[in-house]
Order: C-alpha cells, then structure tokens, then sequence
C-alpha cells in the first residue's frame, strides 16, 4: 500500500482569495508561513467572504519576492500590489466569527481598489506579530494554540481520496481548490484523515483536533464565482452529522516546522471518525 505523503501545499494569504500551490513551507504556530494573515473587513471591521461575495474567488494572490500582487484570473489583468513588510499603521479591532483581535490597515491604495471591485467599503488589514488570537479552546491542545486569520485552527487537512470518493458521485468532477486545505495528502483511505489524532511529517508533530464543518462557500466554482448545489447536495448523503456537513480534518501543529511536496506521514494516534 502507498505510504501516506503530501501531495500538495497551498496557503492563502489574503482571507478567501485563490490560493497559493507551493512545493515548500514554513510552518508557524499560527499554520502555514503566510497563511490567511490579510484579511478584508468591513467598516464594522467583521471579515467578509466569498459566502456573501462570490467575485473574491476570481482574484488570484502571487507572492513575488516581498510582495503580494494580485491580479484577475480570467483576464490576468494586475491589479494590485503591496509590500508583505508589517505596515506601520495604528492597530484596530476585527472581527472572525465569534473573536476579536488586532489587525494593522496595509494602506490606502489597497482599500481603494478592493472597495472598487466589491462595490462597498472595505479595508485590507495585517494579523502583525503581536495581535493574539487563539485557536478555538473548545478544541485546542492547549491555551497557547494560535490562529491567523483562518475561520477556526492553523492548519485544514484533506485527502485526495476523500475527493475522488465525492467525484464517484457527482455528476461533474469537482477540484480541491472548493475546499481551500492547506495539506493535502495521498496514500489514505477515503476521509481516513478524520482519525488522524497525532501525525509527524519531517520531524513536525500535527494535532488533530476538530473534522472541518463546511459552509455554502463550497458550492462557488473557483474558476468563474458561480454558486450552485455541489457539492454540498451530494455530501449531505454521506457525510452529514446532525446539521453539519464534515469534510476534512482541522489540526494544529505542536512547533514550528517545514513540510514539503512528497514528505512522509507518520500516524502516531488515531480516534474515532465522526462520521462511520
């Protein structure tokens, strides 16, 4: 049998955004280096997300050198570039679900356009260095656990055989790219990441604490921000709990690290899958 190993890394460094493929990664106690550490907010200053705007999805995030450029994903045209240096700026209250923290405004020009496209006022900020949030405690290893800007732990975990299952039952094939993780593993059985209690990849102990309840921002097509019903249709079937749909396991690494494209994964305690 395969042995279980990374088959791909992503991270997201502006909150709900296109994702970043990569074949290496720090990992940091808030998850992976630069994961989810932007962030648009509201004038409330509450995160706002593809769920209630869909044309997030076509805006592509490149890290070149110390910058983060965007640029639209059907027309490629640039659109916006910003340096990744914390900014110097006066720290303000914002909102994630139910928590509260810090954040820095990265800067004008960049509350400017994002407002322009989403026809609404809208700021960009930065999680800086010392802005506390902590992982969700009802779940969490411990009170030190951190989060960035993610909706509730550092790090989402899904298998490539997890999806090919859910693939066998749709009627068109959907990507990884709807359920946003940022490790995605081959060589498991399907949704076998659900028991993974305690892993270790390249000497880095994971955690797994919480399966990952998803949310109608599944069912946007990354390609061209259209909603529909898949895949959250077809996962009600199989994969429903209660009132909770599961799909992919949320961890929590217990140091820093670094993971790469083809690592290993050591199984060192499992638990019960939330779902039979």
């Amino acid at each position: 049998m395969m042995t279980p190993h990374i088959s791909d890394l992503i991270i997201y460094p502006i909150k709900s955004l296109k994702g970043i493929h990569l074949s290496t990664v720090d990992v940091t106690n808030r998850g992976l280096a630069n994961d989810r550490r932007w962030m648009l907010v509201d004038e409330n200053g509450t995160f706002i997300s593809q769920r209630k705007h869909p044309s997030l999805a076509l805006l592509k995030q490149e890290i070149k050198g110390n910058e983060i450029h965007i640029s639209h994903s059907q027309t490629g045209e640039e659109l916006l570039d910003f340096s990744m240096e914390e900014p110097n700026t006066t720290p303000f209250e914002v909102t994630v679900w139910d928590d509260s923290c810090l954040a820095k405004p990265v800067s004008e020009a960049a509350d400017t356009f994002f407002s322009d496209y989403l026809k609404m006022p809208v700021r960009l900020c930065y999680m800086h260095e010392d802005s506390n949030r902590q992982a969700d405690q009802h779940y969490a290893v411990s009170e030190a656990d951190q989060v960035s800007f993610a909706d509730g732990y550092p790090i989402l975990i899904i298998s490539e055989e997890s999806l090919d299952l859910l693939n066998s039952k749709v009627n068109e094939p959907l990507s990884m790219n709807r359920f946003r993780p940022n490790i995605v593993l081959k060589g498991l059985a399907p949704h076998e990441e659900d028991t993974l209690k305690e892993i270790v990849i390249n000497g880095l102990t994971l955690h797994g604490v919480k399966p990952c309840a998803r949310c109608v921002l599944t069912t946007v097509n990354p390609e061209t921000a259209e909603k529909g019903k898949e895949p959250l249709k077809t996962l009600a079937t199989y994969r429903k709990t209660g009132s909770k749909i599961l799909f992919g396991e949320n961890f929590i690494p217990a140091s820093a690290g670094q993971l790469k494209v083809g690592y290993a994964v050591e199984v060192k305690e499992r638990k019960e899958a939330a779902i039979q």
